[in-house]
Protein backbone atom coordinates (compact mmCIF):
# COMPACT_ATOMS: atom_id res chain seq x y z
CA UNK A 1 0.00 0.00 0.00
CA UNK A 2 1.40 3.25 -1.07
CA UNK A 3 1.67 5.87 1.95
CA UNK A 4 0.41 8.71 0.23
CA UNK A 5 1.19 12.36 1.78
CA UNK A 6 0.25 15.82 0.22
CA UNK A 7 2.02 18.48 1.42
CA UNK A 8 0.90 21.35 -0.58
CA UNK A 9 -2.17 22.42 0.63
CA UNK A 10 -3.29 26.09 1.15
CA UNK A 11 -5.75 27.32 3.47
CA UNK A 12 -7.53 30.74 4.30
CA UNK A 13 -3.91 31.90 5.41
CA UNK A 14 -2.80 32.53 2.30
CA UNK A 15 -5.17 32.09 -0.98
CA UNK A 16 -7.32 29.26 -0.22
CA UNK A 17 -11.07 28.97 0.86
CA UNK A 18 -10.59 27.29 3.56
CA UNK A 19 -9.08 27.23 7.47
CA UNK A 20 -6.81 24.72 7.88
CA UNK A 21 -8.67 22.13 10.06
CA UNK A 22 -11.18 22.30 7.08
CA UNK A 23 -8.98 20.19 4.61
CA UNK A 24 -8.45 16.81 7.75
CA UNK A 25 -11.91 14.93 6.91
CA UNK A 26 -10.96 15.31 3.34
CA UNK A 27 -7.20 13.88 3.91
CA UNK A 28 -8.71 11.13 5.90
CA UNK A 29 -11.43 10.07 3.45
CA UNK A 30 -8.63 10.22 0.23
CA UNK A 31 -6.58 7.78 2.77
CA UNK A 32 -3.41 10.41 3.29
CA UNK A 33 -0.90 9.15 6.22
CA UNK A 34 0.19 13.37 6.31
CA UNK A 35 -1.01 16.09 4.87
CA UNK A 36 1.09 19.14 4.95
CA UNK A 37 0.23 23.09 4.98
CA UNK A 38 2.46 25.10 2.62
CA UNK A 39 1.20 28.58 2.56
CA UNK A 40 2.41 31.32 -0.20
CA UNK A 41 5.46 33.47 1.23
CA UNK A 42 6.41 36.08 -1.58
CA UNK A 43 8.87 38.47 -0.10
CA UNK A 44 9.94 41.46 -1.56
CA UNK A 45 6.82 42.70 -3.68
CA UNK A 46 4.94 44.16 -1.05
CA UNK A 47 1.50 43.31 0.25
CA UNK A 48 -0.61 40.69 -1.66
CA UNK A 49 -3.85 38.94 -1.40
CA UNK A 50 -2.96 35.68 -2.25
CA UNK A 51 0.38 35.16 -0.10
CA UNK A 52 1.26 36.12 3.34
CA UNK A 53 4.43 37.85 3.94
CA UNK A 54 7.13 37.58 6.97
CA UNK A 55 4.88 39.06 9.71
CA UNK A 56 2.36 36.37 9.22
CA UNK A 57 4.53 33.25 9.78
CA UNK A 58 4.31 33.05 13.54
CA UNK A 59 0.60 33.15 13.42
CA UNK A 60 0.43 30.39 11.12
CA UNK A 61 2.97 28.10 12.55
CA UNK A 62 1.40 28.82 16.02
CA UNK A 63 -2.29 27.69 14.38
CA UNK A 64 -0.46 24.64 12.47
CA UNK A 65 1.04 23.47 15.70
CA UNK A 66 -2.14 23.65 17.42
CA UNK A 67 -3.59 21.56 14.64
CA UNK A 68 -0.94 18.94 14.88
CA UNK A 69 -1.68 18.51 18.87
CA UNK A 70 -5.05 18.28 18.15
CA UNK A 71 -5.40 16.46 15.61
CA UNK A 72 -5.24 12.12 15.58
CA UNK A 73 -5.63 9.56 12.99
CA UNK A 74 -2.98 11.71 10.26
CA UNK A 75 0.15 13.50 10.59
CA UNK A 76 0.03 17.12 10.03
CA UNK A 77 2.79 18.58 8.78
CA UNK A 78 4.83 22.55 8.60
CA UNK A 79 5.74 23.84 5.13
CA UNK A 80 5.67 27.00 3.42
CA UNK A 81 5.92 27.70 -0.45
CA UNK A 82 8.23 30.27 -0.98
CA UNK A 83 8.95 32.14 -3.91
CA UNK A 84 12.44 32.33 -4.83
CA UNK A 85 13.44 35.61 -6.34
CA UNK A 86 17.47 35.23 -7.81
CA UNK A 87 20.09 37.50 -6.18
CA UNK A 88 17.65 37.46 -2.95
CA UNK A 89 18.89 34.26 -1.54
CA UNK A 90 21.03 35.78 1.44
CA UNK A 91 17.64 37.16 2.76
CA UNK A 92 15.70 33.77 1.92
CA UNK A 93 17.81 31.86 3.98
CA UNK A 94 17.77 34.36 7.37
CA UNK A 95 14.13 34.07 7.30
CA UNK A 96 13.90 30.29 6.85
CA UNK A 97 16.70 29.24 9.38
CA UNK A 98 14.85 30.44 12.30
CA UNK A 99 11.68 29.40 11.17
CA UNK A 100 10.69 25.95 12.49
CA UNK A 101 9.43 23.85 9.38
CA UNK A 102 8.99 20.53 8.50
CA UNK A 103 9.82 21.11 4.61
CA UNK A 104 10.20 24.11 2.54
CA UNK A 105 9.05 24.35 -1.07
CA UNK A 106 10.86 26.47 -3.93
CA UNK A 107 8.68 27.92 -6.43
CA UNK A 108 8.83 30.18 -9.38
CA UNK A 109 5.96 32.13 -10.19
CA UNK A 110 7.69 35.69 -11.15
CA UNK A 111 9.66 36.53 -14.10
CA UNK A 112 10.81 40.42 -13.69
CA UNK A 113 7.78 41.73 -11.96
CA UNK A 114 5.35 39.70 -13.52
CA UNK A 115 3.78 36.35 -12.47
CA UNK A 116 3.60 34.03 -15.45
CA UNK A 117 0.27 32.57 -13.91
CA UNK A 118 -1.74 35.88 -13.25
CA UNK A 119 -3.27 35.18 -17.10
CA UNK A 120 -2.30 34.45 -20.50
CA UNK A 121 -1.82 38.11 -21.29
CA UNK A 122 1.31 37.65 -19.72
CA UNK A 123 2.97 35.64 -22.91
CA UNK A 124 1.41 38.39 -25.57
CA UNK A 125 4.12 39.47 -27.88
CA UNK A 126 7.08 37.71 -25.94
CA UNK A 127 9.41 34.91 -27.57
CA UNK A 128 8.02 31.70 -25.79
CA UNK A 129 11.49 29.71 -26.75
CA UNK A 130 12.64 32.39 -24.60
CA UNK A 131 10.20 32.41 -21.61
CA UNK A 132 10.52 28.87 -21.32
CA UNK A 133 14.64 28.79 -21.22
CA UNK A 134 14.50 31.93 -19.00
CA UNK A 135 11.91 30.06 -16.55
CA UNK A 136 13.81 26.92 -16.56
CA UNK A 137 16.90 28.80 -15.56
CA UNK A 138 15.51 30.55 -12.43
CA UNK A 139 13.71 27.10 -11.11
CA UNK A 140 17.53 25.87 -11.69
CA UNK A 141 18.79 28.68 -9.64
CA UNK A 142 15.74 28.02 -6.68
CA UNK A 143 17.69 24.42 -6.62
CA UNK A 144 21.11 25.47 -6.59
CA UNK A 145 20.19 27.67 -3.76
CA UNK A 146 19.95 25.19 -1.28
CA UNK A 147 17.20 26.71 0.67
CA UNK A 148 14.12 24.18 -0.65
CA UNK A 149 13.50 20.54 0.32
CA UNK A 150 10.85 20.35 -2.72
CA UNK A 151 10.63 22.66 -6.04
CA UNK A 152 7.05 23.53 -6.76
CA UNK A 153 5.50 22.63 -10.56
CA UNK A 154 8.74 23.07 -11.56
CA UNK A 155 7.22 23.71 -15.52
CA UNK A 156 4.81 26.14 -14.41
CA UNK A 157 5.09 28.68 -17.34
CA UNK A 158 3.67 25.49 -19.29
CA UNK A 159 0.16 26.99 -17.45
CA UNK A 160 -1.97 28.45 -20.65
CA UNK A 161 -0.91 25.61 -22.63
CA UNK A 162 1.90 27.43 -24.85
CA UNK A 163 4.91 25.70 -26.48
CA UNK A 164 8.12 26.27 -27.66
CA UNK A 165 9.02 25.42 -30.91
CA UNK A 166 10.99 22.80 -30.51
CA UNK A 167 11.21 19.54 -28.13
CA UNK A 168 12.23 21.05 -24.62
CA UNK A 169 13.50 17.70 -23.61
CA UNK A 170 16.63 19.20 -23.07
CA UNK A 171 15.43 22.02 -20.68
CA UNK A 172 13.95 18.86 -18.52
CA UNK A 173 17.32 16.54 -18.98
CA UNK A 174 19.23 19.91 -17.34
CA UNK A 175 16.56 20.57 -14.70
CA UNK A 176 16.82 17.11 -13.38
CA UNK A 177 20.11 16.74 -13.31
CA UNK A 178 20.33 19.73 -11.37
CA UNK A 179 18.11 18.71 -9.10
CA UNK A 180 20.08 15.51 -8.26
CA UNK A 181 23.31 18.09 -7.83
CA UNK A 182 21.79 19.87 -5.25
CA UNK A 183 19.62 17.16 -3.71
CA UNK A 184 16.22 18.72 -3.98
CA UNK A 185 13.00 16.71 -4.71
CA UNK A 186 10.39 17.53 -7.12
CA UNK A 187 6.46 17.44 -6.51
CA UNK A 188 4.42 15.95 -9.40
CA UNK A 189 1.30 18.39 -9.23
CA UNK A 190 -2.08 17.53 -9.68
CA UNK A 191 -3.02 20.82 -9.66
CA UNK A 192 -2.18 21.48 -13.52
CA UNK A 193 -5.05 19.52 -14.57
CA UNK A 194 -7.70 22.33 -12.90
CA UNK A 195 -5.94 24.85 -14.97
CA UNK A 196 -6.07 25.37 -19.00
CA UNK A 197 -2.56 23.72 -19.48
CA UNK A 198 -4.96 20.51 -18.50
CA UNK A 199 -2.48 18.32 -16.94
CA UNK A 200 0.20 18.04 -14.34
CA UNK A 201 3.41 19.16 -13.44
CA UNK A 202 5.92 18.59 -14.62
CA UNK A 203 4.95 17.56 -18.30
CA UNK A 204 4.26 13.26 -18.09
CA UNK A 205 6.46 12.81 -20.99
CA UNK A 206 9.23 13.36 -18.97
CA UNK A 207 9.06 11.71 -15.92
CA UNK A 208 11.07 9.19 -17.29
CA UNK A 209 13.79 12.10 -17.27
CA UNK A 210 13.51 12.98 -13.37
CA UNK A 211 13.69 8.84 -12.53
CA UNK A 212 16.39 8.54 -14.78
CA UNK A 213 18.63 11.11 -13.10
CA UNK A 214 17.47 9.49 -9.83
CA UNK A 215 15.22 12.67 -8.37
CA UNK A 216 13.24 12.31 -5.35
CA UNK A 217 9.84 12.54 -6.08
CA UNK A 218 6.48 13.16 -4.18
CA UNK A 219 3.00 13.47 -5.30
CA UNK A 220 1.11 17.03 -4.47
CA UNK A 221 -2.05 18.49 -5.02
CA UNK A 222 -1.57 22.42 -4.63
CA UNK A 223 -4.94 22.11 -3.08
CA UNK A 224 -6.89 25.47 -2.22
CA UNK A 225 -9.97 24.33 -1.25
CA UNK A 226 -10.79 20.98 0.49
CA UNK A 227 -12.52 19.18 -2.32
CA UNK A 228 -8.90 18.90 -4.10
CA UNK A 229 -6.89 17.34 -1.32
CA UNK A 230 -5.55 14.05 -3.02
CA UNK A 231 -7.01 15.26 -6.52
CA UNK A 232 -6.18 12.62 -8.97
CA UNK A 233 -3.72 10.86 -6.94
CA UNK A 234 -4.16 7.21 -8.13
CA UNK A 235 -3.53 8.21 -11.70
CA UNK A 236 -0.49 10.11 -10.38
CA UNK A 237 0.98 7.26 -8.60
CA UNK A 238 0.13 5.15 -11.51
CA UNK A 239 2.21 7.24 -13.66
CA UNK A 240 5.37 7.68 -11.47
CA UNK A 241 5.35 3.46 -11.05
CA UNK A 242 5.22 3.62 -14.96
CA UNK A 243 7.98 5.95 -15.00
CA UNK A 244 10.46 3.46 -12.84
CA UNK A 245 9.45 4.99 -9.83
CA UNK A 246 9.48 2.60 -6.56
CA UNK A 247 9.94 5.00 -3.41
CA UNK A 248 8.06 8.06 -2.56
CA UNK A 249 9.84 11.31 -0.15
CA UNK A 250 8.90 12.29 2.64
CA UNK A 251 9.72 15.19 5.32
CA UNK A 252 9.92 15.56 9.01
CA UNK A 253 12.11 18.93 10.70
CA UNK A 254 13.57 19.33 7.13
CA UNK A 255 14.83 16.24 6.96
CA UNK A 256 13.65 13.91 3.84
CA UNK A 257 13.23 10.20 4.59
CA UNK A 258 12.44 7.19 1.11
CA UNK A 259 9.42 4.96 1.72
CA UNK A 260 8.91 2.44 -0.72
CA UNK A 261 5.63 2.12 -2.89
Amino acid sequence: MIYRTDYHIHSSFSDGRAAPEDYIATAVTAGLKEIGFSEHLTLFRGSLDWSMDASDIEPYLRYINKLVRNVTGIKVRKGLEVDFFPGKEKDIWSLLKKTKLDYAIGSVHYLGDFSVDTGPEFYDGKNIDNLFETYFEQVTAAAESGLFDIIAHCDLVRIYGFKPSTDPENLYRKLARNFKIHDVAFELNTNGRNRPVGDFYPDRKYLRIFREENVPVCVNSDAHMPSRVAQHFDEAYELLKSAGYTEMAVFENRERFMIPF
